[in-house]
């Protein structure tokens, strides 16, 4: 996909988010992105960083930092997408999980199921 597929814009207690300039139909691959992991050596080099609010657990040792547009997905309990994490090829994909209108924020759950209601350590605007 290319990035016509989408835009950056702020989102209003969010910060900002990602939104569809296209159709997307459930189902429908949006994005696969690359990450790169961080050892754990480098992880207290990394804490005292903006990225490490980008980053996430990627293995029992190690973080991952999200390197596509989908980084700057916002979390909901509500999400239009899901992501499937693809260690061997270091990747992340994300698809639309029900029908995505253009306009229309992408959002996904952190926690990887759609239907988690467990907390993610910060306040979730709605």
């Amino acid at each position: 996909m290319s990035m016509a597929m989408f835009s950056i814009g702020p989102v209003a207690g969010k910060g900002r988010g990602v939104f569809a300039r296209a159709h997307f139909t459930a189902g429908t691959l949006i994005e696969e992105a690359p990450v790169v992991v961080v050892p754990r050596p480098q992880i207290r080099l990394l804490e005292c960083t903006t990225l490490a609010d980008y980053c996430f657990r990627w293995g029992p040792d190690e973080v991952a930092i999200l390197l596509g547009t989908c980084s700057l997905c916002n979390h909901s309990f509500d999400p239009n997408a899901v992501f499937v994490v693809h260690p061997d090829r270091l990747t992340i994909a994300f698809f639309a999980h029900r029908a995505i209108a253009p306009g229309e924020e992408i959002t996904h759950n952190y926690h990887g199921d759609p239907d988690s209601k467990e907390p993610v350590g910060f306040l979730v605007a709605l």
